[in-house]
């Protein structure tokens, strides 16, 4: 069987740079310069211990790990699989060469990269099974992807459904921080959950996470909207600044330019805008708000799921039926 590896620098950030370059890259800049390919794991450790005299025990042993394993036993040949959180969908490549030092690329969180032949289809988190998703959410920068999850992934890349089920060994030895991995894995699920509403029941939602940020709201009927899809502000009738026109599009594409640009055109000049793509948003459609006149927010499904996890406890009871959720307590 063919090995996979994860590689997601920055909390999955560097996704499209990724992409752009043709590579995957980690940082670890304490480390970078000095590793190379053949290092062992206890050189890479003292390495870690100099650059940064006062790193805890477990943060050096871990984060020379992540880094001996980038050069050392990720192989030519193998395939690297990478995760958006932002638009939920991960990306798979074949690795092309050896682990090499990027100087340039360092500032970006890229200072050890190894170049990738990267496929062309993207793989949607919705079309895994749960036990694959699961598996993919460690915490880990580099690991070992379970063999049943690597089929499943290479199959739906492939546009196959997924092989049948067998049972993995476990592969990885290394354990990353608990709680920071039970955080995670609640924060996907929780965005599967939201992915599954209707798009009316998004467009509530989002309308009562406004409302729990400290606004009014007023959502629109179905049928053509003319641009707005709710319009949130301190009075509830949109004379008092800021009002906030609102466009929901709960959909898999990502949303590209043009849709950027007809709802920022029709706005007036003192309004604020906040377009929520639960498909995630294209660079060139992030490139064309940054340009906008109007002050303009870009919410994708995971900016969505943050926000109604920061202001869950103030949300009325209707939000609270779309996505319910429990707390859970964890030793300080």
């Amino acid at each position: 069987m063919e090995r996979m590896w994860m590689v997601r620098a920055e909390g999955g950030t560097l996704y499209d740079l990724f992409r752009e370059r043709n590579a995957v890259a980690i940082g670890w800049t304490e480390l970078a310069a000095k590793a190379k390919p053949g290092m062992t794991r206890q050189q890479l450790i003292e390495l870690y211990r100099k650059a940064d005299p006062l790193a805890k025990p477990g943060t050096a042993i871990s984060g020379a790990s992540q880094v001996w394993r980038f050069i050392n036993e990720v192989a030519v040949g193998d395939w690297v699989v990478t995760y958006s959180p932002a638009n939920r969908t991960y990306m798979i490549g074949k690795v092309k060469a050896a682990s090499e030092y990027k100087p340039e690329w360092a500032d970006d969180g890229m200072a050890l990269a190894r170049t990738i032949t990267w496929k062309g289809n993207e793989v949607v988190r919705d079309v895994l099974t749960q036990p694959t998703k699961n598996s993919l959410g460690s915490t880990l920068t580099v690991f070992l992807v379970p063999e049943t999850a690597t089929s499943e992934l290479l199959a739906a890349a492939a546009g196959k459904p997924a092989p049948s089920p067998v049972q993995d060994q476990i592969v990885d030895e290394e354990i990353a921080d608990p709680r920071k991995d039970n955080q995670d894995q609640a924060h996907e699920a929780i965005k599967d959950l939201v992915n599954q509403l209707e798009w009316d029941d998004m467009q509530e939602l989002v309308a009562g996470i406004l409302r729990a940020m400290g606004y009014k709201t007023q959502v629109s009927p179905p049928g053509p909207d003319r641009g707005k899809d709710i319009v949130a502000s301190p009075d509830g009738f949109g004379f008092e600044n800021p009002r906030i026109v609102v466009e929901v599009k709960h959909r898999k594409g990502k949303m590209g330019p043009n849709e950027i640009r007809s709802f920022a055109g029709g706005r007036h000049q003192d309004d604020r805008g906040l377009y929520v793509s639960t498909g995630g948003f294209t660079q060139e459609a992030r490139y064309e708000a940054e340009r906008a006149k109007l002050r303009l927010t870009l919410w994708t499904l995971d900016d969505l799921v943050r926000a109604l996890v920061d202001n869950y406890d103030k949300t009325d009871t209707e939000t609270k039926r779309l996505v319910p959720l429990k707390r859970m307590y964890w030793p300080a």
